[in-house]
């Protein structure tokens, strides 16, 4: 399924990208590399000069490094195109401050408290955002189990760790019901 045709004519002006690869290192931690661009069509006039259309305004880069329980071990921050170079591209060191972090404790809260406004980049603490989620696709079946374990250890009693964390997989719903319906939940009794 796509989005619907758009209802005008329409030119495109900017692109932001972002991507983020995981990677499984030989010494049991996982790199999380996120990379986010903005890049206009048009040539660009900015207080610092004249970018050229097609060239980023923004290319910038944060890795974190993470253990088994997805607490922070180490962060690094780099900026290779930047609006104004020489400023924006000063502010890497201060991501070392995710460091002792947990991804799925607190995190986004932390992260503002540590990186908002004039502490942090904006592009690089919106990016550090999405780092949680795309932390869990990347552990999911390589370092947690995600079908049911009771399948390959019927005295298994640790319920999988996706169910409750978003609509589909509900405990009350339909999906749990069919895929893991040792964890079906009534619907309205409380869950």
């Amino acid at each position: 399924m796509s989005l619907s045709t758009p209802v005008s004519r329409r030119e495109l002006r900017h692109t932001r990208a972002i991507d983020i690869r995981a990677f499984a290192r030989d010494d049991g931690l996982w790199d999380l590399d996120a990379h986010i661009t903005d890049i206009k069509v048009k040539d660009t006039l900015l207080a610092s000069g004249q970018r050229p259309g097609g060239q980023p305004l923004h290319d910038l880069w944060l890795r974190i490094t993470v253990d088994h329980q997805l607490t922070i071990v180490a962060a690094e921050a780099v900026s290779d195109a930047v609006p104004y170079p020489g400023f924006c591209n000063t502010i890497g060191p201060a991501y070392a401050q995710l460091v002792g972090l947990n991804l799925m404790k607190g995190f986004r809260q932390e992260l503002k408290q540590r990186l908002a406004g004039i502490a942090g980049c904006t592009h690089l603490t919106e990016l550090a955002q999405i780092l949680p989620t795309a932390a869990v696709q990347a552990f999911a079946s390589d370092v947690w189990p995600t079908h049911d374990t009771a399948s390959v250890t019927p005295q298994a009693s640790t319920q999988p760790f996706q169910l409750d964390r978003c609509h589909a997989l509900r405990t009350d719903g339909g999906a749990v019901a069919q895929f893991y319906p040792r964890w079906a939940a009534t619907p309205g009794a409380g869950v």
